[in-house]
């Protein structure tokens, strides 16, 4: 099989590029390089620079590379920036989905991977999130993911596409420091920020219904994120037509803020650094763990990659592109 990656040169995109290739399966990356670049594409892998609103070269491509699946990565994902710019969001996430399904219809291209997000669920009062588990996002952003869920379940009853909605929980790591995150809207790379800046790292609410008072999170290695998705392509090779599976993707493991903050300070070296414990942020639920069971069941798939590895390969990731 033949799989168009969009988004493929971005952060996650480049790790799932290279897990597909790595595991046997010829790739062509489609991306409009706003946030990613061409330097994470590896070489020999074709490289179209395009919009997913482009359905005219979204179908050049899809016939030109004889592609047979698509993984689809490529969206707007800041959760604030989302509240600022609905409608920009609701055009790149949604249109832009939209417009890819109909160059796969228009082309005969029946396998979708797509990259959704545990943002779906909103803040759930469940010790283990699954699948099940009633959606409310709170974001545009989270509300994007959940409709591109359903346009994918109804683009497989009424054409008959493969599909599978992987949502993410917290990407953390790189697989090699220029692969890292460039950006710095997560836990980790903010702590990075603030040492780099000889200021004590923030914990926002310390008086959570939880064992330490912080919020916990499932912490999720970006390499295997991009194993699942090349699981979720194997899965797809052979499936029936109207397949539509929404698996999450991570540990099943919650992890708190402080034991997190801790791990990194004791990575970096500065142990002596108390953190600040500020005000909690709006919005922010106290537990947002995910129920793993699912996506062994289907795809033969589990995370391998624990906390320690997240933060080191992060670290490294930091210093590679700050010095």
């Amino acid at each position: 099989m033949s799989w168009l990656v969009t988004g493929g040169a971005g952060y996650i995109g480049s790790h799932v590029v290279r897990a597909m290739t790595a595991g046997g399966e010829s790739v062509v990356v489609y991306d409009d390089l706003s946030t990613g670049s061409a330097d994470r594409v590896p070489a020999g892998v074709p490289l179209v620079v395009g919009s997913v609103l482009d359905q005219e070269l979204l179908e050049g491509t899809l016939r030109e590379h004889g592609v047979t699946g698509v993984v689809h990565i490529a969206a707007k994902k800041q959760v604030g920036e989302s509240v600022e710019r609905p409608l920009h969001y609701y055009r790149e996430n949604v249109t832009g989905l939209q417009t890819l399904l109909a160059a796969m219809t228009a082309t005969g291209v029946e396998r979708i991977v797509f990259s959704s997000s545990a943002a779906v669920y909103g803040m759930p009062d469940v010790d283990l999130v699954t699948e099940d588990t009633p959606c409310a996002p709170m974001s545009p952003y989270g509300e994007t993911k959940l409709v591109g869920e359903w346009l994918i379940a109804a683009a497989a009853r009424a054409h008959g596409l493969r599909a599978v909605s992987l949502r993410y929980f917290n990407v953390a790591g790189a697989a090699a420091p220029e692969l890292s995150d460039e950006g710095v809207f997560n836990l980790i790379p903010m702590v990075f920020e603030r040492l780099e800046a000889s200021e004590a790292p923030r914990i926002f609410g310390d008086d959570y219904a939880t064992e330490d008072g912080t919020c916990v999170r499932d912490y999720i290695h970006v390499q295997d994120i991009a194993s699942a998705h090349q699981a979720a392509a194997v899965r797809l090779r052979e499936a029936p037509e109207g397949t539509s599976l929404v698996l999450n993707i991570g540990r099943g493991e919650g992890s708190s803020v402080r034991e997190m903050v801790d791990r990194i300070l004791k990575t970096t070296g500065n142990e002596d650094v108390t953190p600040e414990v500020t005000e909690r942020r709006a919005g922010d639920p106290a537990r947002v763990v995910a129920a793993a069971s699912r996506i062994r069941t289907e795809l033969g798939w589990t995370a391998r990659h624990g906390l320690d590895e997240m933060i080191d390969s992060a670290w490294q990731g930091w210093r590679h592109r700050h010095g």
